[in-house]
């Protein structure tokens, strides 16, 4: 178990860790497949989603809307239809709609009675301009792909989020929902990371791509971090 105390800076991963965008990204995408006759259950949306953003993700630098539209295309390509332009751009627009997990909002605004927070995303700024209206607390920093021009889990998104926050890593703890985006990497530049398992108790891995790593600490939500902190 680690010392909780010892840490002064929270960061964040952002979707799927404080942001349900699992029922994001099923609420844009399943009227699209319906429009095509294509019958696939929500698991199988979300790891074709998995595997199409991680792969576009990879290659040479793109905004993330861009990335989205690319997986819409792929989605196409998977099941034989030529996206309109409406559907193209289904994903990007949905974003700002993506809403908090329940126990998000009120979890933040305790940890910020302590600590400094701050969120590491693998987005656009102005796309997370919309998300952060939702999250109703302000961050002491927020380093986003497009600042970085790379995605997690290449180390550099952390290795800048570090050197912005400027505190020795020893006094940060890095909370995230995905092993593959967040915690391999993290753990691979020493940081303490808090595992979400915001899929505790469902089957497959949802949005995210298989990945196996050692977090310091596991927790099914971020209440019980909050609390946990709290004690």
């Amino acid at each position: 178990m680690i010392d909780l105390n010892q840490y002064e800076v929270l960061t964040f991963d952002c979707y799927g860790t404080l942001i349900d965008w699992e029922t994001g990204v099923i609420e844009a995408l399943q009227p699209v497949l319906d429009a095509h006759q294509i019958q696939l259950s929500e698991n199988g949306i979300l790891e074709l989603f998995a595997r199409f953003e991680s792969q576009l993700e990879q290659g040479e630098y793109r905004k993330y809307k861009d990335i989205l539209q690319g997986v819409m295309q792929k989605f196409g390509e998977q099941f034989g239809f030529t996206p309109s332009a409406e559907e193209l751009t289904a994903l990007a627009d949905s974003v700002k709609y993506w809403l908090p997990f329940p126990d998000t909002v009120e979890a933040l605004k305790i940890l910020k009675q302590r600590l400094k927070l701050a969120i590491i995303s693998n987005v656009d700024d102005d796309l997370f301009a919309f998300t952060a209206k939702h999250l109703q607390v302000e961050f002491d920093s927020v380093i986003t792909a497009e600042q970085v021009e790379s995605y997690k889990p290449y180390e550099q998104n952390f290795q800048v989020a570090i050197a912005r926050i400027g505190i020795p890593s020893t006094k940060i703890l890095h909370v995230a929902c995905s092993i593959y985006h967040d915690i391999v990497p993290a753990k691979s530049l020493g940081l303490s990371t808090v595992w979400v398992n915001r899929r505790f108790g469902k089957e497959g891995l949802g949005a995210t791509v298989p990945a196996v790593s050692n977090p310091d600490l596991e927790v099914p939500n971020l209440k019980t971090l909050a609390e946990m902190i709290q004690l």
